[in-house]
């Protein structure tokens, strides 16, 4: 055979594999879902940029602003364990007031180190729930019993066992209530 009649055949094979490569194949369903997209003009590398810088820029802002609330809310309640050690001090000193002599001097001057303490608790936010008298609140009050109690509706503070505090309106511990039936 000759290089003529190996290209003859080969031109012949490549005429006859044409007519079938013409004939119409059906989409493969990727290219399929492909094609709407191509419909839409592509971005230019200007507008990816832009798109990119501004939602970096924006997820910056949101770790700018999330940072600094943590930053506040971490100096709002620094000292939240410390005013709760201290309300247990102030407990036992108040339950010592009541257990005092009348017209005792020394008890006197104990009542105005106590009322001292209790204005560098406001002056520090700390604050004292008004409960007696109060409806009861499940965000500020912890429910120990329920009474009866004359003239009082239902759903009302009664008596306080512990008193309750807040720091900074945050709730640092709940007051102990009774509750009116």
């Amino acid at each position: 055979m000759t290089s003529e009649d190996i290209k003859e055949k080969e031109e012949q094979t490549a005429e006859q594999e044409v007519p079938e490569a013409e004939a119409p194949e059906e989409e493969p369903a990727e290219e399929a879902a492909e094609a709407p997209s191509e419909e839409k003009p592509e971005k230019t590398a200007e507008e990816v940029e832009s798109e990119r810088y501004s939602r970096l820029f924006a997820e910056f802002q949101n770790y700018k602003r999330r940072t600094e609330k943590e930053k506040a809310d971490l100096y709002a309640y620094a000292g939240e364990k410390f005013a709760v050690d201290l309300l247990e001090v102030i407990d036992n000193f108040e339950r010592a007031m009541e257990a005092k002599p009348e017209g005792d001097k020394f008890a006197e001057g104990l009542d105005l180190i106590l009322a001292q303490i209790k204005g560098v608790m406001e002056k520090n936010h700390v604050e004292e729930i008004k409960s007696l008298g109060e409806p009861f609140d499940p965000a500020f009050h912890n429910a120990v019993m329920t009474e009866e109690a004359e003239g009082t509706e239902a759903g009302i503070v009664t008596r306080v066992f512990q008193k309750g505090y807040t720091l900074n309106k945050k709730v640092i511990r709940p007051a102990m209530v009774a509750v009116s039936k």
